[in-house]
């Protein structure tokens, strides 16, 4: 029943981390050495931290763990002859040994119980499986007394844990007393309406139940049926008492887990005499103290465990926890020594609460805007949160009690009245105080008396009996005797309780020795292991520390523009040298001077940094005594090895603010400068792409500065006068720049003002790669510039290209043929900024077209990558303009191109066009939609009134109607070249929608109930209905075994402000539903159909259309009824069918309305199909088909869970998650009575999952499947529940 109830929860996935958070050079890291508390933890297997838990609790259980390891080998066997068939070995004690062994001696930070669990027989799966630790106790123990069955130890178990419990029954009327006694291992107590763990067990062990009434006892001496009393005692006490509290119940009427979250306090010591049967020895031996907590947290359907434990031999560093460590946790409070004795604080009294936070401050006075801040440190949570749904703002609530509190200081703290701040004590100022927020006392400040003993008082408690740690999983940390109080109620509370006899005293040898009564074998094993543990550390750091560096000496380098630049070309300028990060700087330096044997003078080391302008030098490593850690020197830095001065003679700036920056330097390049080059034998890669017509242009170099250089020094450094004009690229130019080459356009530059001449390249966010274009004066002469403000145009010979030109006599408009006898091709020369008209100018001339035919026009015509002309292009405008690239093909063809001012169109009359039948036609841009539609009658000779006009929609078909005929074609955003088709008839009123109408064709029901003949609309189009979810080629029929088809009756137009009864008028005026014999409009069912498949039922005769949301295009079927339907919006259509006793069948469906308005959960439509049938509504089984799958999904009387936040019960519905039920479904119903089969799946079920099976295997084998499987690996992200897996632990047989 409580399978997986205890799954980890993602967020307590403890692991063990590397110090320092270094990243591992190595794959096989040593496992870290222990913390600070010196205690070792346990690492978690996936899911076992149930079992951590539990063995930690033991091992800090010394007579436990002593009478386990009083066991020696020759009792218990040894491990290394396990595999032995012969030999008898305890493998279990064995292992369990060798953890605690681990545990208390092995240096690391968490040990495996990998071993362990083995020997129980466990795979590798368990180990990811969740279990009850109650349960595991139980199973746990029973499994070692079985392994240790004919030893010393045999009955250690027993004697330890073991007590006995006395049941009495008293009867009334003779006083006969009958007793059964039965032993237990823990007490099972109850915590459901109980407070305390005190009165569960006076419940259990004060309280009698009385047998009277109809709830009679039959007493053996009275030999009749009286009035008797059951009470229970405890006979026997064990040295330890477990209690496991029953924090997990099943609510039967809802049918739901829940975990008891409720107060539930538990005393550190407590007495049993109260519930004992003798009770009169000594109150020692009924005294017990708490030394284990095993803490669940999370909820009934998922969480994580862990235990506090009390360290009784001392064996851990008891530290008190720091605020840091957690910030939630309430810290117990530190008060003054004459306020020791003060009563405990009440958390759910926040008067209690304020006026001890106000106490325990040195001043007696809080800030008021650092109250909330305190109590959140204070209880781990903000007033808002805790205190104002019932106590309201913090600030009210002071003001309600001034009886108590009272404000201070101008109003801006707030201190008690019964204890006022003096002015001497008063604190200085907010502004004061924020400079030291610390509210302990610094030392050697003066600190007085009393907080000079709080601060003692932490070492005094570990003295005391606070050595508490929180062992979880792999973490061990410390904690406080007050922090588990907080483990009394909420989502994270106590679990079980682990009690010891204040009589068991540990001897003095005990306490700090961990090597106390262990066997020497294990020592010697822990020893070893040490040891080999130490090695792997020392052999991992010295990997892990060795760093590889790059020195780059000095006398391989030179300081050219702004940086360091290598004096060779060679790649390999530096020398690597590993090192361990540990040493020291100067330890470094003694190393390379051996290096460098001839080295004279000072060395000086600089952590340095390639970049694209050369090498730049940071800081220079100058204290010797430092480590190359703390250095900041990591693995791949590049040190330069120099003087500490100059390079060269040259001194070098370093630090980021002088990082260089690479500039590319443009400059004009003009044609005698091109020949000059070509002499000198220097000639630039631009110079050969651009210039092979002897053309000027534009030369680009790479020169890196410094970046804390201004504009002006670049320019000095660049040896230009000072009225050159220095450029910066601007934004969109580079996209220009490389758009010329194949469109054309000119790339455009920024002057940079004089004022920014004097600032630095940091400053003006230079990066490496932007360019400077550098211009003299005399420069503006060239044509190829051009200054218009502050924008410098450069039109460089890469925008004086050519266009191809092809003429076709006979294109027509969107024919692509190509009559390869009658195409001529000429190359015109051409520019971004030509006039297209000269394009064609040219064209004509070279082609010799001026006076063939006399007065032809001719247009200039784009293709796409199909060949289809495109429409002409607008000669008015350039050729960047008009979006031509360079380089490319136009057409020239018969025609008139449009103006800027107009809009060339295709147009077609009655249907959609056909490839290369459109006429063309070109009228304004600001010319209204009637203007068009007169264009276009009169292009083709038509007259009359009743015509209009419509767009293609996206699949070329004839679309919706231009309905504002007095909106201009730019309004109605008609674009050039779009085809409009000229359509008979009158514009239809706006908000008209074109709907499909389907009639439901029923061969059998037509003829039987509406005698309807065999002359029906069989001329139609016939589809079979879907239902929906289902495919449309695997589907049955919708109502089971009939032939209930879809035949299509038409088309009409309607407005969308009629109602649906005025839709159901129009669909009966259909030529195809003459014949249809329908009373009324209530006689017809209307569906709205998706892809062919019902989606829902139209509701509300006088509901309109819009509100329907229905839109043009949509589809409906349209379905007789042999009697009047008028639908509630949320009464829902159900197909429901019986099954066949015996059979893997269902009667023939039935239609059933649901009515869901009040009540939509199971147990109403199992009321409503009870009343239908005429059953009870309890032997009836549900379930809802799914098409799509083949797949029956049972409806049980299910409840979903309480939402957290809300704190009331969400509503049970079967119209959402996870059945959603609407119209058209199909319920399967199962009469329990008579029928034992529970499933739901027929044969056709059956053959459609294994078609299913089939296509998706051969979408695998075909590579179709990847789009699938990402859908479901996205659907399926949600956590599934593990199935319940039995908690077992095999043991050999050594009787």
């Amino acid at each position: 029943m409580f399978g997986n109830l205890f799954e980890e929860e993602e967020e307590e996935g403890f692991s063990s981390t590397s110090s320092k958070g270094r990243v591992s050079k190595v794959g096989d890291e040593p496992p870290p050495p222990r913390g600070r508390s010196n205690l070792c933890g346990i690492k978690n297997q996936g899911g076992t931290c149930y079992l951590n838990s539990l063995l930690q609790t033991l091992m800090f259980t010394p007579e436990f763990r002593e009478e386990l390891f009083s066991l020696g080998p020759e009792e218990l066997g040894c491990l290394e002859d396990k595999e032995k068939p012969e030999a008898k070995v305890r493998v279990i004690p064995l292992e369990l040994q060798r953890l605690f062994a681990h545990l208390l001696l092995v240096d690391q930070q968490s040990a495996s119980t990998a071993s362990l669990t083995d020997s129980f027989g466990w795979n590798s799966s368990e180990g990811t499986n969740q279990h009850d630790v109650q349960e595991l106790n139980r199973i746990l123990f029973s499994a070692l007394e079985h392994s240790l069955v004919g030893t010393s130890g045999s009955t250690f178990i027993h004697r330890l844990y073991h007590g006995t419990i006395v049941n009495s029954i008293v009867c009334k009327e003779c006083g006969n007393v009958s007793q059964r006694q039965e032993d237990f291992l823990d007490l099972t107590v109850c915590v459901c309406g109980v407070s305390s763990l005190e009165e569960a067990l006076w419940n259990m062990f004060v309280e009698e139940e009385l047998f009277e009434g109809n709830n009679l006892y039959r007493c053996a001496q009275c030999n009749r049926l009286v009035t008797a009393a059951k009470s229970a005692k405890l006979r026997k006490l064990p040295p330890f008492m477990t209690m496991s509290l029953l924090r997990f119940s099943f609510d039967f009427a809802k049918c739901e887990r829940y975990k008891e979250t409720g107060r539930y306090s538990f005393p550190l010591t407590i007495s049993l005499r109260p519930f004992c049967e003798q009770a009169d020895g000594d109150d020692s031996d009924y005294s017990y103290e708490l030394f284990s907590v095993i803490i669940h947290k999370g909820g009934c359907y998922g969480g994580h465990y862990h235990v506090y434990i009390k360290d009784i031999d001392k064996l851990g560093r008891w530290e008190p926890p720091e605020e840091d460590c957690k910030p939630k946790t309430q810290k117990k409070a530190k008060v003054e020594v004459k306020e020791v004795l003060e009563p405990k604080l009440q958390e759910d009294d926040p008067l209690s609460i304020l006026t001890t936070i106000i106490a325990q401050e040195s001043s007696k006075s809080v800030l008021l805007d650092q109250l909330g801040q305190k109590l959140m440190d204070k209880i781990g949570s903000s007033w808002s949160k805790k205190f104002r749904k019932h106590y309201g703002p913090i600030g009210k609530f002071l003001q309600s009690h001034n009886d108590v509190f009272m404000l201070v200081s101008n109003g801006t703290r707030v201190a008690l009245k019964a204890n006022p701040p003096s002015p001497v004590t008063e604190p200085p100022s907010p502004a004061e105080h924020a400079t030291n927020p610390d509210p302990s006392p610094v030392p050697g400040s003066g600190a007085s008396e009393p907080q000079l003993a709080l601060n003692q008082k932490p070492e005094l408690e570990p003295e005391q009996g606070s050595h508490w740690f929180d062992l979880n999983d792999s973490t061990v940390t410390s904690i406080r005797e007050s922090d588990i109080e907080k483990q009394f109620q909420g989502k994270e509370s106590a679990y079980m309780l682990f009690y010891r006899k204040t009589q068991l005293h540990r001897p003095s040898e005990a306490l700090n020795n961990p090597q106390y009564k262990a066997p020497s074998h294990l020592i010697q094993m822990a020893q070893e292991e040490n040891i080999r543990l130490q090695q792997m550390r020392e052999a991992f750091e010295a990997t892990n520390n060795t760093v590889e560096l790059h020195l780059h000496l000095v006398p391989c380098y030179r300081l050219e523009n702004g940086a360091l630049q290598p004096v060779s070309k060679e790649p390999n300028g530096s020398t690597a040298l590993s090192f361990d990060r540990r040493k020291t700087v100067g330890d470094l330096r003694l190393a390379i001077y051996q290096m460098q044997e001839f080295w004279e003078g000072d060395m000086a080391l600089t952590v340095a940094k390639s970049l694209p302008a050369g090498l730049h030098l940071y800081n220079t490593l100058t204290d010797d005594s430092v480590s190359l850690y703390s250095a900041g020197i990591c693995s791949n830095t590049e040190l330069f090895v120099w003087n500490g001065r100059e390079v060269c003679g040259a001194t070098v700036l370093t630090g980021a603010e002088w990082e260089p920056v690479l500039l590319t330097v443009v400059r004009p390049f003009l044609s005698d400068d091109v020949d000059q080059e070509v002499k000198d034998g220097v000639e630039s890669e631009e110079s050969r792409k651009g210039f092979e017509n002897g053309g000027p242009g534009l030369k680009r170099e790479a020169r890196g500065f410094a970046g804390g250089v201004t504009l002006g020094e670049v320019r000095e450094a660049l040896g230009e006068p000072k009225e050159s004009l220095l450029c910066q690229e601007h934004k969109g130019g580079k996209k220009k720049e490389e758009g010329a080459g194949e469109g054309g356009g000119s790339s455009g530059w920024r002057v940079i003002p004089p004022h920014d001449m004097q600032r630095t390249l940091k400053e003006l966010s230079l990066k490496d790669g932007d360019a400077l274009l550098v211009l003299e004066p005399q420069s503006f002469d060239s044509s190829m510039f051009t200054l218009n403000g502050d924008v410098v145009t450069v039109t460089t010979p890469s925008d004086c290209r050519w266009l191809q030109v092809e003429f076709r006599p006979h294109a027509k408009g969107g024919e692509g043929e190509k009559e390869e006898e009658e195409i001529k091709k000429i190359k015109v020369p051409a520019t971004g900024n030509m006039l297209l008209s000269k394009v064609k100018q040219r064209a004509i001339e070279e082609l010799q077209l001026q006076d063939q035919p006399p007065g032809a026009e001719y247009c200039l015509r784009q293709t796409d990558c199909s060949g289809k002309l495109l429409p002409p292009v607008c000669e008015e405008l350039s050729v960047r303009d008009a979006g031509v690239r360079l380089m490319t093909t136009l057409t020239l063809c018969p025609g008139t191109s449009p103006k800027a001012s107009q809009l060339f169109l295709h147009f077609t009359v009655g249907e959609a066009p056909s490839a290369g039948m459109e006429m063309a036609i070109i009228v304004e841009k600001t010319s209204t939609v009637k203007e068009c539609l007169k264009a276009m009658l009169d292009a083709v000779g038509l007259d009359g009134t009743c015509w209009h006009l419509r767009r293609l929609d996206w699949c070329e078909e004839v679309g919706e109607p231009l309905t504002d005929e007095d909106a201009t074609l730019s309004e109605l955003k008609i674009s050039n070249g779009e085809t409009l088709v000229v359509t008979e008839g009158h514009l239809p009123s706006k908000g008209f929608l074109k709907i499909s109408i389907w009639l439901f064709w029923d061969p059998k029901n037509m003829e039987r109930d509406f005698n309807h003949t065999e002359n029906g609309p069989a001329e139609g189009q016939m589809l079979e209905v879907v239902p929906a979810g289902a495919t449309h080629s695997q589907s049955p029929p919708l109502c089971n075994g009939n032939t209930a088809e879809l035949r299509h009756a038409g088309q009409i137009e309607i407005s969308d402000e009629v109602t649906l009864e005025d839709l159901k008028t129009q669909v009966l005026t259909l030529p195809a539903l003459q014949e249809v014999c329908v009373p009324t409009t209530g006689f017809m069912r209307v569906w709205q159909l998706e892809g062919r498949k019902l989606a829902r039922i139209l509701r509300g005769q006088q509901v309109t259309l819009r509100k329907l949301k229905l839109t043009s295009g949509t589809e409906l079927g349209v379905q007789p009824l042999l009697k009047e339907e008028d639908l509630l919006p949320k009464e829902v259509l159900l197909y429901v069918k019986m099954g066949i006793p015996g059979e893997r069948c269902y009667y023939p469906s039935e239609e059933l309305v649901w009515n869901a308005t009040h009540d939509s959960s199971p147990r109403s439509l199992r009321t409503c199909l009870a009343a239908h049938y005429g059953l009870s509504p309890d032997s009836l089984l549900l379930a809802k088909h799914q098409p799509d799958k083949h797949i029956w999904e049972e409806i049980s009387n299910w409840t979903q869970q309480v939402s957290k936040k809300k704190k009331k019960k969400k509503t049970e519905s079967l119209m959402g998650t996870p059945f959603h039920l609407k119209d058209g479904d199909t319920i399967g119903i199962k009469n329990l009575l008579i029928d034992n089969n529970r499933d739901f799946i027929t044969l056709e079920d059956e053959q459609g999952q294994q078609r299913l099976r089939a296509q998706a295997e051969q979408r695998r084998k075909g590579g179709q499947a990847t789009g699938a499987d990402e859908s479901q690996k996205k659907a399926g992200q949600t956590k599934s529940r593990k199935p319940e897996v039995a908690l077992s632990i095999s043991v050999g047989e050594f009787r």
